[in-house]
């Protein structure tokens, strides 16, 4: 009896340690352990994932995995109370956001891609989607080749305006390429005419579409400028410790009844402020990735 005790009493000990060891390797753990607070990455308007009502509330599906993230990480750190701070990203400030700190975990609508695991870190894909584009339906445009000589928009920092420049310079269309800040601000300068096309995420672009005035004048392309890919919440890089946490969580999560009910609240639901409702059933691909979670390495 004695022997089983002290046997508990180590076992007891040795999960302290491991928790305390893990919090000293990482940074984001212990900036996180010591001020009681995690700051979470949003964007001001990409919904389903990650988006702000007119209240005020940030909601979306990253963002209702990230908050069951924090809850996970919480408990790890065993705090009674672990407060949320939402730190308000765009597609061109993220990346070093995430790079210097001031933002924990980026929960919105990021393509991970080799490039950007150079500077930053991804946890296991919670998304999967593909580059297309939208246009006025009384345009008539089907495919790129249309956009020959035409004025084509996207935001700039994204990996869509990498992939416009790209395909522009190879097929020699002559498309002139206009940046901006924001998918809004792109999707603003179709619907006045200013250009033809908005280069982007189609998961995104449906999303636009769908809570426009008239859905009906815009046209979202069959042709696709990419192969499916994943999306995945960004962490800062090199922090081993902090990802693990990260994605064992999210295993966990994948595992259950949870993201199956996440996936029905965001993409078969009506969504706030205006019922939008993507009538998006999950894919096979996207199945896949919570089925079996890795690592993903192009």
């Amino acid at each position: 009896m004695r022997k089983f005790a002290l046997s508990l009493i180590m076992l007891g000990s040795l999960v302290s340690w491991s928790t305390a060891s893990a919090e000293t390797a990482s940074v984001t753990l212990q900036a996180i352990s010591k001020s009681g607070k995690i700051r979470i990455g949003y964007r001001e308007a990409e919904p389903p994932f990650s988006y702000r009502l007119p209240s005020g509330e940030v909601v979306g599906f990253s963002i209702d995995l990230c908050k069951s993230l924090t809850d996970h990480i919480r408990q790890y750190l065993k705090l009674d109370k672990l407060d949320v701070e939402y730190v308000m990203a765009t597609p061109a400030t993220r990346f070093i956001l995430v790079k210097t700190g001031n933002i924990d975990i980026e929960c919105a609508a990021t393509t991970n891609t080799a490039e950007r695991r150079k500077t930053v870190d991804f946890s296991y894909s919670n998304f999967m989607t593909a580059t297309q584009f939208v246009s006025r339906t009384e345009d008539g445009i089907s495919s790129m080749k249309d956009l020959t000589g035409r004025s084509v928009t996207s935001a700039s920092g994204t990996v869509n305006i990498d992939q416009l420049n790209q395909i522009n310079r190879e097929q020699k269309l002559n498309i002139a390429v206009i940046p901006t800040k924001n998918n809004e601000e792109s999707f603003e300068l179709v619907a006045s005419g200013r250009a033809s096309a908005f280069v982007m995420d189609g998961i995104l672009l449906a999303a636009m579409i769908a809570q426009s005035p008239d859905p009906s004048k815009y046209r979202l392309s069959e042709e696709t400028l990419s192969e499916p890919e994943p999306y995945g919440l960004m962490l800062r890089h090199g922090d081993t410790a902090f990802k693990t946490l990260v994605n064992d969580s999210l295993r966990e999560i994948f595992a259950g009844d949870e993201i199956k009910a996440l996936y029905s609240k965001w993409f078969t639901s009506p969504i706030p402020p205006s019922n939008m409702n993507m009538n998006l059933p999950m894919s096979a691909a996207l199945r896949k990735a919570y089925a079996t979670p890795v690592e993903f390495n192009d």
